[in-house]
C-alpha cells in the first residue's frame, strides 16, 4: 500500500521502510550541528522524542520546534527530545541560535537520508523529510506514531506529552 502525505493538497509519496507502534527504534547517522556524525541507537536510557519536519526555516516548522524546546524544558532529564530535518547543519546552527533552542537536540539527514529510509519518511518528490512524530520508550520500542496527513498542519502536542507522561 503507498504511503503519502499531502503538501498544499497535493499528494506526495513516503519512501523508506514504515516504522509502526511495537517496531524497535531503528539506528540511523545524520549530522550534528558541528557537521561531526550523530548515531542513533535507541540505548540512551530515556524516552526519546524524534520529531521530523521539513525545514527549520518555515513556519510550521520552526513553531513546532520551538514548542517541543518549551515541552522540554517541562519533561524532566528522562526525556530526550530529537528534531531532524534535511537542512544543512550550517542553516540549523544559525536557526537553533536565532530561536533561543536550547533543549532539543538538532541534526540533519541531509547526507543520505538515513533517517528518511529508515522511517519511511522520505518524500519521493522533494527528497525532503515528512512532518511525523515518534515516541520511543526506554527500552527502544515506538510506542507512538503521529505521521501529519498535511504538511502544512501541525502535530497533535497533546497526544505526544500525553504518550511521553504514560511512559515516564
Amino acid at each position: 500500500m503507498k504511503r503519502t502525505v499531502k503538501l498544499n493538497g497535493k499528494i506526495q509519496n513516503l519512501t523508506g521502510t514504515e516504522v509502526k507502534v511495537g517496531h524497535k527504534a531503528p539506528v540511523f547517522q545524520a549530522t550534528d550541528l558541528q557537521m561531526k556524525p550523530f548515531n542513533f541507537s535507541g540505548k540512551s536510557g530515556r524516552v526519546t522524542v524524534i520529531s521530523s519536519v521539513t525545514s527549520l526555516d518555515t513556519a510550521v516548522c520552526d513553531v513546532e520546534t520551538r514548542r517541543f524546546n518549551e515541552e522540554a524544558a517541562s519533561l524532566g532529564d528522562g526525556v530526550e527530545i530529537l528534531t531532524i530535518s534535511k537542512d544543512l547543519p550550517f542553516a540549523q546552527r544559525r536557526w537553533c541560535g536565532a530561536a533561543g533552542i536550547d533543549k532539543v537536540k538538532v541534526v540533519s539527514d541531509y547526507r543520505d537520508s538515513s533517517f528518511g529510509n529508515a522511517y519511511g519518511v522520505l518524500i519521493k518528490e522533494s527528497n525532503l523529510l515528512a512532518r511525523c512524530i515518534f515516541v520511543v520508550d526506554k527500552n527502544n520500542i515506538v510506542k507512538y506514531v503521529q505521521l501529519v496527513p498535511e504538511i502544512g498542519q501541525e502535530p497533535d502536542y497533546q497526544a505526544v506529552i500525553e504518550e511521553i507522561q504514560k511512559l515516564l
